[in-house]
């Protein structure tokens, strides 16, 4: 059976310092004396790739972690710092054979023509499994570590402010997107012979101009083995819900039950279809954030035990999910017949919960034949049943 059938989930990992719940550091098995080492993150996505799962994305962004959604705090006694992600994917790329890597990057002070060329590199470097986990930030004091622009103070998603970063977002892709197309597949052409490296027709200039970008290209690096790497947002509203439709190969959301998750569906949907893109693959992932345990019991005490180091019980935008592989198969199962087509999980303490999901979960579900036995797929975009696009620049020349 394809790794593509339609009986089957697809299934990726959040990576996120120790885990999501902020006491994980705190655990045996979190080991955050090597949080900051290459090997704590290549350790993490041979156990995910261990468990034939689609990709792995790693967060980041431009400030330190907060318990705070639009501003930072003072909190010593929880993981603050990062690690680059597309660096650290690149540093795992060469140790990995299957597994999607998929950095986040944060559009909101960046350049596209920056990010689309370290994707494309590390599409390159991974022959062919590389993604994009593109972010906003609406924090004032992340906009002052750059100087060029303000973001007045907002205290909720569904403001102008917002809206106008979103939109932001939405040409940002666009202008990445031109950019990997800007090189058409066949453009270098090495022939030492006649001393021809590339053939200059097929570079193309892009001539992206917008309210957001004015964007001549061509890019610098040749066009990546897929083409086009996913690109994926999280999206919690409308708003985001937007961005997905218009730009997205897979968009997370975080429903809480079925039927929230099939209304969500809906409206990406009805807003894909809006977007002139009804007749496109899009994948819809659901995000929960799971302690897993073999039993329920075990799963809730470790939770409780958590929120105590913590001072706090932890709240989360996705569901959080305590309790055994089979008990989390059936809610995946349910979520899925909601209109779900995938799962990114978020392992509450990385080095327990992963663990769980690529050695008791993964089985769990490959007994009721609702997930792949074997990589069948050489690509991100083949394990996900995306096609490779042709080249709109070469399309128009032809």
């Amino acid at each position: 059976m394809s790794s593509t059938s339609p009986s089957h989930l697809h299934l990726a990992v959040a990576l996120d310092g120790t885990g999501w719940h902020p006491a994980s550091w705190r655990e045996q098995a979190a080991r955050p004396h090597e949080l900051f080492t290459a090997a704590h993150w290549i350790d993490q996505v041979a156990e995910a790739e261990r468990g034939l799962l689609d990709f792995v994305t790693f967060e980041d962004g431009l400030g330190l972690q907060s318990s705070h959604r639009f501003q930072p705090d003072d909190r010593t006694d929880q993981v603050r710092g990062r690690l680059d992600a597309v660096l650290i994917a690149a540093r795992v790329a060469p140790l990995t054979r299957h597994i999607g890597l998929v950095p986040t990057a944060v559009v909101t002070h960046t350049e596209p023509f920056h990010i689309s060329k370290a994707i494309a590199t590390l599409d390159h470097v991974s022959t062919g499994r590389a993604g994009l986990r593109v972010q906003i930030t609406a924090r004032p004091n992340e906009a002052d570590h750059f100087g060029r622009r303000t973001i007045a103070r907002v205290d909720d998603y569904d403001g102008p402010v917002v809206r106008e970063l979103f939109d932001e977002a939405a040409d940002y892709v666009e202008v990445v997107r031109r950019l990997w197309d800007s090189w058409e597949d066949d453009a270098e052409i090495r022939d030492v012979a006649t001393g021809r490296f590339i053939d200059r027709d097929k570079l193309h200039y892009i001539d992206f101009e917008g309210p957001h970008f004015n964007v001549k290209g061509p890019s610098i690096t040749p066009r990546p083995p897929q083409g086009q790497p996913p690109v994926t947002a999280l999206a919690h509203q409308s708003v985001p819900y937007r961005l997905v439709a218009r730009q997205a190969d897979i968009g997370y959301v975080t429903p809480h039950d079925a039927e929230q998750a099939r209304a969500i569906v809906a409206e990406i949907r009805s807003e894909q279809e809006a977007a002139g893109r009804a007749g496109e693959l899009l994948h819809v992932f659901g995000d929960l954030v799971v302690l897993l345990d073999d039993e329920q019991s075990a799963a809730e005490d470790r939770r409780a035990r958590l929120d105590t180091l913590a001072g706090e019980p932890y709240e989360s935008d996705a569901r959080i999910f305590a309790g055994t592989p089979a008990q989390l198969a059936d809610l995946l199962q349910e979520l899925a017949e909601a209109g779900l087509s995938g799962f990114r999980l978020r392992p509450a303490v990385t080095g327990h919960d992963l663990p769980a999901i690529s050695r008791r979960l993964v089985p769990e579900l490959q007994r009721r034949g609702a997930f792949r036995t074997a990589y069948e797929a050489d690509t991100l975009r083949g394990l996900l049943g995306l096609a490779r696009p042709a080249n709109r620049y070469a399309t128009a020349t032809a």
